[in-house]
């Protein structure tokens, strides 16, 4: 079979199905290559800063590793302004559902709200309210993000910074994203 007969799922047969399951898992199993490759696309994006935001998550993953940063971090460090091409206006949502289901909700939780913490720095300029993280002041990952956005996030915009390649962390991006999808033993952990 090179592809199913049904023209709505409906109709599908089991043995459909199987076969696109299989061709599924095919395509999952490459996750880190498109995982890299978005990395890549980074470098050719928003203009006006002093570096391009793919050296900035190199940056910022580069940054975290030096600070001792378990791996889950430092991989969540490089990939959380994934969805600035996509969803500029809720980059951190989506680049927290690329994380989710292989790392731990702590991690997934600070890519999530990394663009609200951020605003610290500069909502004031614009208006706005820069304390609107405190309203998760109670939440027990709150701490995690405030040290993710001061230490390695918005810090990383220096073009003088020893910075890590992008093939310095592509071991570590095949190992996170070949991971069993939603593994209760990783998404469950506490640390």
């Amino acid at each position: 079979m090179r592809t199913v007969s049904f023209r709505q799922m409906k109709d599908g047969t089991e043995a459909e199905y199987r076969f696109l399951d299989q061709l599924e898992r095919q395509w999952i199993g490459r996750l880190p290559d498109r995982i890299l490759q978005a990395l890549r696309a980074l470098d050719d994006g928003l203009d006006g800063y002093q570096v391009t935001r793919l050296q900035h998550s190199l940056q910022t993953a580069t940054r975290a590793e030096a600070d001792g940063a378990d791996e889950e971090m430092i991989v969540a460090a490089l990939v959380h302004d994934l969805g600035d091409t996509l969803a500029p206006l809720n980059h951190s949502n989506l680049a927290a559902e690329i994380v989710r289901p292989y790392v731990r909700a702590e991690v997934t939780w600070v890519v999530e709200h990394h663009g609200l913490f951020q605003k610290i720095y500069y909502a004031h300029f614009f208006g706005e309210n820069p304390e609107l993280r405190a309203a998760y002041r109670d939440h027990p990952y709150y701490e995690s993000c405030v040290r993710f956005c001061e230490r390695w996030d918005q810090a990383a915009f220096d073009p003088d910074y020893p910075t890590r390649s992008l093939e310095h962390f592509e071991p570590l991006v095949r190992r996170i994203f070949s991971r069993r999808a939603f593994d209760p033993a990783v998404i469950d952990r506490t640390s």
